[in-house]
């Protein structure tokens, strides 16, 4: 890469309003002088000088459109990268109303091609409406100005594999923006198109180092848990290889995340079963608790003894009660227990 695309240039400029005024002057003393010219030549001994004045503001009038294409109007956050034949001359910055060389030109890749994709055409065509028969004139395309404002990417779901081979739907949005807009130009063909396929090639390789979700509870980072990690790292490898564009990547964050439809079903089974059993696991817990409080009351206080049988028998009893789903139908025993 030629080391001079690495920097901006500034362009050398002069005040816009004086320009156009100056311009507009030039044109009505082209105008006086064609007329004055003229004059002279229908003296009855037309003079020499009267011609070259006649042909002079002919002449200048033929070309006096030509000062006024140097005649710039930029708003704030926006940027002209130009070229004079060919050679990157500077990037016209900050807003106000400028004169730079008439035949320079301006120069944005991104012009007939979309914002992001490249595909879309953007450039001027005339269109037609039935309904109000009405003909426009799209113009779009021609504006050659590069955006320094925060902007938004926000691409298509792709279906990743994650680290456990996993197929999982990913959404990912960008905040983004040109901070050198000679890398931009002149390094990259299309710079959003770049920064697109870039995000998608970014996007993969984190998501490939992450599980969706882990089956049980540990430190592993994962995707659903982990989500400003994931961001942040995302955000660093997606800067270092747009670096080399003039982009900055302000953020960047995962929007969409879940299975892939065909295995959506059964991983809800198994996030199903493991809930089950989690509870199962907290119910038994609490259960054997409660029995071993109640055996060891009834020892402290003395008011029945029971041997290793009925004890047996009185855990299995609250055990069933305890961890049954359904409401017990208990059983009255009038007579004696033995």
């Amino acid at each position: 890469m030629d080391a001079k695309y690495t920097k901006e240039i500034e362009p050398k400029t002069k005040n816009g309003m004086f320009m156009l005024i100056l311009g507009i002057l030039l044109i009505l003393a082209a105008i006086g002088a064609i007329i004055w010219g003229a004059i002279l030549m229908e003296n009855a001994k037309p003079s020499v000088i009267g011609t070259v004045i006649f042909i002079l503001g002919f002449l200048y009038l033929l070309i006096c459109w030509i000062p006024f294409m140097g005649l710039k109007i930029l708003k704030p956050q926006e940027a002209l990268v130009l070229t004079l034949f060919g050679k990157y001359i500077g990037t016209l910055r900050g807003e106000g109303f400028f004169f730079v060389n008439p035949f320079v030109s301006a120069v944005n890749p991104t012009v007939g091609r979309g914002a992001a994709t490249g595909s879309e055409d953007q450039n001027p065509v005339i269109q037609y409406s039935s309904q109000s028969g009405n003909v426009n004139l799209n113009l779009t395309g021609q504006k050659k100005i590069i955006s320094l404002k925060t902007m938004t990417l926000n691409n298509n779901k792709q279906k990743i594999n994650d680290a456990l081979g996993n197929p999982v739907e990913v959404g990912v949005v960008v905040i983004w923006r040109v901070v050198n807009t000679a890398k931009a130009v002149f390094n990259v063909d299309n710079y959003k198109a770049f920064l697109s396929i870039q995000c998608d090639s970014a996007l993969r390789n984190i998501v490939r180092l992450y599980p969706y979700d882990v089956a049980e509870a540990g430190e592993e980072m994962t995707l659903r848990g982990s989500s400003q990690e994931v961001a942040d790292k995302l955000k660093t490898e997606l800067q270092s290889r747009v670096d080399i564009a003039g982009l900055e990547i302000i953020e960047a964050r995962i929007t969409h995340l879940a299975y892939a439809p065909e295995i959506a079903a059964a991983m809800l089974q198994r996030q199903q079963a493991s809930a089950i059993i989690d509870a199962r696991k907290m119910i038994v817990d609490g259960a054997v608790g409660m029995v071993e409080m109640a055996l060891s009351k009834l020892n402290e206080t003395g008011i029945v003894q029971l041997d290793e049988e009925r004890k047996a028998a009185m855990v299995s009893n609250l055990l069933v009660v305890l961890c049954g789903n359904k409401d017990a139908q208990p059983i009255v025993n009038s007579g004696s227990i033995y």
